[in-house]
């Protein structure tokens, strides 16, 4: 009976331990890289991330750091798009959910709101986040400096 348990205990310990992140996935976000390109229907109007009009973060610089889930999104923008340089943190999930909160120069604890977008197509020199909370499809092409 003591072996069942202590095997039962055992087998428990390595469930409750799995990681609820895919540390593959976020290994291979490190780096810098550049939204090439916004997507969505025709006719409707996209602010991204309650910052700017969602074609102004094309040619947007971001920078993922896997090993503390940190980085920085730059928009350098002239005409009727802001400059913009916010501190992230973001994870992604056992689901491929890209999870990413703008800090600032925050302590990430401090900050309640953030952002859930699905991770597609992802490969060595490109990936795609999907952000359909809206009821409209936005999609965000990435590529690899």
């Amino acid at each position: 009976m003591r072996k069942i348990l202590g095997i039962g205990l055992i087998a428990l310990s390595f469930v409750a331990c799995k990681p609820t992140n895919d540390v593959k996935s976020q290994i291979g976000l490190k780096g810098e890289w550049t939204l090439t390109n916004v997507s969505y229907p025709k006719g409707f109007k996209v602010t991204s991330f309650h910052v700017a009009d969602a074609k102004c973060f094309e040619g947007s610089q971001w920078k993922f750091v896997p090993n503390n889930s940190t980085g920085t999104v730059t928009l350098d923008h002239a005409g009727d798009c802001p400059t913009f340089s916010s501190n992230i943190v973001w994870t992604i999930g056992t689901d491929q959910s890209f999870n990413m909160k703008f800090v600032g120069n925050e302590k990430a604890k401090h900050i309640t709101s953030g952002y859930k977008l699905s991770m597609v197509n992802q490969s060595a020199n490109s990936f795609e986040l999907v952000d359909d909370s809206t009821g409209t499809k936005v999609v965000y092409k990435f590529e690899k400096n």
